[in-house]
């Protein structure tokens, strides 16, 4: 790929707006400041979460080189992709990057891509590939990773399953890397620190009872299946005595309210604010079960070898069900409470869902993905391996020519 100039360092922004964009792209960044020498990199925030992202950058020590600080109080999602379109439109004008990278299918991922494309910028998007196939579902996620697979230039796919759906939708395998997602080696990076600040918040973790985290915030959850799953948590309680649940509840209204007047006033059910990045990982870490719909927690959960039940009707990230270590169960009380009981009571059941070969990644993704830009603007001239979630599927691959060693 040519840039704009072989005599200077290629100029490589990176763009952020959320707390999972920060949390995969720190590691990235942390990695692409190795190479200062060859690649000039600059952090670039929307704010479309502000405080959120401010902690996760300080947990890695990182600080913005230009902070947008875009975020306004009820904003909707068309006045904000306006604004960080015109916003960072200025900055790329300006700034004149080489490369855009970008994480994952926010509205700041979205907007950034096209004010790339408008400016001739290429785009590298990190964690691409990942599909529902139904555009409401995330939303407004799937469309937004969509358009952005649409406009980018190095596709990092996470997974061999996200690598084919890229291939479905004609992309020059050439310009795929599979690599891992970087939400693997950023737990790795803290997992130490987290476990401790988890034992000091919740000093019931790994003491002799079992712990619930549970996790809810998806529009399309939010009403009646949020409801739901608000009784089935108190319902799974009332079963099991020794069982404490930790709840970090979304700030927004239409999530807190529910919650809180489901479940405010019972005993072992603990419901917090949004906790830091290091405490979540940690209670991630000390937890027994985990119930969710969160992509970044599918990912993240397995890595600690965590049962996962999925709170969705469908997934872009299904490694982790085909593996068996996740199960996609909707919201429906009565499954939640049959599926949970089931793992909290019989122990070979748990323990076949407990395994600690993560699909996800191995730790090395951001290591891979500036390799694989290295290669792409001619400052290597060796591909990075692929990575690949188990020995067996790497021996098959290897021998069919589809791994790049």
């Amino acid at each position: 790929m040519e840039r704009s100039s072989a005599l200077q360092p290629l100029q490589c922004m990176v763009v952020v707006g959320t707390r999972p964009e920060a949390i995969k792209l720190a590691p990235v960044v942390l990695c692409l400041l190795k190479h200062s020498g060859q690649i000039r990199t600059r952090l670039v925030l929307t704010g479309q979460h502000r405080e959120t992202v401010d902690e996760v950058l300080e947990a890695f020590h990182l600080r913005a080189d230009i902070d947008l600080n875009l975020m306004e109080t009820s904003q909707t999602l068309p006045h904000f992709a306006a604004r960080a379109l015109e916003e960072l439109t200025a900055v790329f004008e300006q700034e004149r990057p080489d490369l855009l990278l970008v994480e994952g299918d926010t509205t700041t991922v979205f907007a950034a891509s096209l004010a790339a494309f408008y400016q001739h910028i290429r785009v590298g998007h990190v964690e691409a590939g990942l599909r529902t196939r139904d555009k409401y579902s995330p939303f407004p996620e799937e469309i937004n990773r969509r358009l952005t697979g649409a406009l980018a230039d190095l596709h990092f796919a996470p997974t061999w399953e996200a690598r084919d759906n890229l291939l479905r939708e004609q992309v020059n395998d050439s310009y795929i890397f599979v690599t891992g997602n970087p939400v693997i080696d950023a737990v790795q990076m803290i997992r130490t620190r987290a476990t401790a600040e988890a034992r000091n918040g919740f000093p019931f973790l790994g003491n002799g009872g079992r712990t619930l985290l549970v996790t809810s915030h998806r529009r399309e959850n939010h009403g009646e299946p949020l409801r739901r799953i608000c009784r089935a948590v108190s319902e799974l309680v009332v079963r099991h005595p020794d069982v404490q649940v930790v709840w970090p509840v979304h700030p927004s209204p239409v999530v807190s309210t529910d919650v809180h007047d489901c479940l405010g006033r019972r005993e072992r059910i603990h419901l917090t604010e949004p906790l830091g990045y290091c405490s979540f990982v940690g209670v991630m870490a000390l937890c027994d079960l985990i119930l969710t719909d969160s992509g970044g927690v599918q990912e993240e959960a397995p890595a600690f070898g965590k049962p996962v039940l999925v709170l969705r009707n469908n997934t872009e990230r299904p490694e982790g069900v085909s593996a068996g270590i996740a199960q996609l169960i909707g919201t429906s009380e009565i499954d939640i409470v049959e599926r949970a009981s089931r793992l909290l009571s019989n122990a070979t059941v748990y323990h076949k869902m407990s395994r600690t070969l993560c699909p996800y990644g191995d730790g090395r993704a951001a290591e891979r993905i500036v390799a694989a830009i290295r290669l792409s603007y001619d400052l290597d001239s060796v591909r990075p391996d692929s990575f690949v979630a188990d020995p067996v599927t790497s021996q098959a691959r290897a021998e069919s020519g589809l791994i790049n060693e």
